[in-house]
This record gives structure tokens, sequence and C-alpha cells, in this order.
């Protein structure tokens, strides 16, 4: 009996010790992924990120109604490279809830943006992630954006 509860104790063990491995391997997708955001390296962000990434953000328009925007990637990478050098942005990531099964990953991440040292908007990005030859890539990416507190 003893044997079989320290078996069942090291194949529980293994099993955490896995998860927690892959859980940081899916947050150093999404901290290299904002590397390259912060520096205006799209060959960074293209690292991280699968052949199709699909990026919606939930916001309140001016009348107060939801709206459900898609962004196409390549845009996206096009805005990120071209703020100027005189413009500072930087995104805080307050914390990360990962789950994890089999080869699909979400990373939960509450978020402040701020804009030349003011705090723009805050929200939450809901990363999905898939492993590809043992990396984790982004494939969706969406987020919540609105008016908050410092």
């Amino acid at each position: 009996m003893k044997l079989f509860s320290l078996l069942l104790f090291i194949m529980f063990s293994s099993f955490c010790v896995s998860q927690n491995d892959e859980q940081e391997k899916a947050i150093e997708t999404i901290t290299t992924f904002f590397e390259g955001f912060h520096n205006q390296d799209s060959v960074v962000i293209k690292s991280v990120v699968y052949k199709a990434v699909v990026m919606q953000s939930i916001s309140e328009n001016t009348n107060g109604n939801l709206e459900l925007m898609t962004s196409n990637f390549s845009d996206f990478i096009k805005q990120i490279v071209a703020i100027p050098e005189d413009q500072t942005f930087s995104e805080k990531l307050l914390s990360y809830t990962v789950q994890i099964y089999g080869n699909m990953a979400n990373v939960w991440t509450p978020y402040q943006f701020w804009y030349n040292d003011k705090l723009s908007h805050c929200g939450v990005n809901s990363f999905q992630l898939l492993k590809v030859n043992q990396e984790w890539k982004i494939f969706y990416l969406v987020d919540t954006r609105s008016k908050c507190q410092e």
C-alpha cells in the first residue's frame, strides 16, 4: 500500500511540475510578444504568433453601445512600428491566469495602457495559444477597453 501511495504521489507531482512548466512557457510567449510590442520590433512579435492571428477588441462606442471590432494583424504591426519615437506607450500587465488542456492554452491578463505617461485605458487581454513543435504560439487575441481610474 505504501508503494502504491508513493507511486501515486510521484505521478501527481510530475504532472504538476509539467503543468507548471507549460504555464511558464505560455507566459513566456506573452512576455516575448510584449517585449516586441514595446520595442516596436515586428520580428519579435511575429516570432510568437501562429500563421494567422485573429485580433478583436470589445468596447463601448460614443453612444454607449457595445462594439466588437476585428483588426488586421498586419495593420496592427504597421501601427506599432510607426509610433513616433517622441511618443511613449506601455501596456502594463497586472497578472496572468493560465489554463492549459493538451495543445491549447488561454492566458488572461488584466492590463493598464499608458500613453505619454498618462493612463489611457484598461481592460483584460485573452490570448489563445496552440502548441506547435513544442512552442506556444498565439493564434487569437481579444481584449476589452474601458476608461479606468489611476
